[in-house]
């Protein structure tokens, strides 16, 4: 398993900044963020990320990418884009700097809800997946599309939907399990059995929600959620990994850290390093133990079975 850093998650870093922290920290890899944002007076997640790379005009800032990311000794995880299946010009652009990047895979967007009709949305963005694949395949790269909270594909059962039948070499799915602490839940071992061949990358990051002290009708507790750190959030790590070592997942984990403490960026990420890493490993000690007793188990089943070698 892999880890890397989406840079969303370092808006107060220039590219090289970026790199340069994420490699020394000993991280495997970068997800650059590509998107036209909007300016802001202060750097954000959203708007005025430094570590943002501009979708108009892609293609000239690929020397640019491929310079930073060697010279840091990095990897692409991935490229992370926002562009809608349904503006196949930008997914062409694309599509065409993934692959001269040689990053391998990008994460593009799906349709956000309330729409006025989910299942003629969900099917046009089908339509549009077809021809997206049909592109990918032309550029030998792989599309993402991520189970997102307030999109057609909050859950991996929606996903799976949207994306069946289709090349899963030139296609999958992101599985963000922070995302469905606010919607789209799915117990992590049945969401991997229900995405199957189209799990494709992991995004992690983690949640909560907690009462806001605000009152509904009849003195009803109002809820909001907010992100966290991984080790404070409602989701067992733990428990993600298991599941990933389970099913032989090798892939790329990313992390998403869009949490506001006082606690410097490189500290931050330091310590979400050391903490995916601890809980890696902790599953490979559960998967030899589970091993270990599963081998026990079958010993004791076979001597029951053959019975003492007793003559009659």
């Amino acid at each position: 398993m892999r880890f890397s850093v989406t840079t969303v998650s370092t808006p107060e870093w220039t590219p090289e900044e970026a790199a340069a922290a994420i490699a020394a920290q000993g991280w495997d890899g970068i997800e650059w963020r590509v998107t036209d944002q909007e300016p802001a007076d202060e750097p954000g997640y959203w708007a005025g990320n430094r570590a943002t790379w501009p979708l108009t005009g892609l293609e000239e800032s690929v020397p640019e990418i491929l310079r930073i990311t060697n010279e840091a000794g990095l990897d692409f995880s991935a490229i992370g884009a926002y562009v809608q299946a349904s503006d196949h010009d930008n997914i062409e652009r694309l599509l065409a700097a993934t692959a001269a990047l040689g990053a391998g895979s990008v994460r593009i967007g799906v349709p956000h809800v309330p729409v006025a009709d989910y299942r003629a949305v969900f099917a046009a963005t089908r339509a549009d997946l077809e021809w997206v694949v049909e592109r990918a395949a032309v550029h030998g790269v792989k599309v993402l599309v991520e189970l997102h909270h307030g999109t057609i594909i909050s859950s991996a059962s929606a996903a799976y939907r949207l994306v069946e039948g289709l090349d899963p070499e030139r296609i999958g799915v992101i599985h963000d399990i922070g995302n469905q602490v606010i919607e789209g839940f799915e117990d992590i071992g049945t969401a991997f059995q229900i995405l199957g061949e189209y799990l494709a990358h992991i995004h992690v990051k983690n949640a909560v929600w907690w009462p806001n002290g605000q009152q509904g009708p009849d003195a009803q507790v109002m809820w909001e959620h907010n992100w966290s750190t991984l080790r404070d959030g409602q989701i067992d790590i733990d428990w993600l990994f298991r599941a990933l070592v389970s099913i032989g997942y090798d892939g790329w984990v990313a992390l998403e850290d869009f949490t506001d403490l006082s606690t410097p960026r490189d500290e931050r990420l330091l310590d979400s390093l050391q903490f995916l890493h601890g809980s890696y490993q902790r599953a490979l000690m559960w998967a030899e133990w589970v091993a270990a007793e599963a081998a026990e188990a079958d010993a004791v089943e076979e001597v029951q079975t053959e019975g003492p070698d007793v003559e009659a």
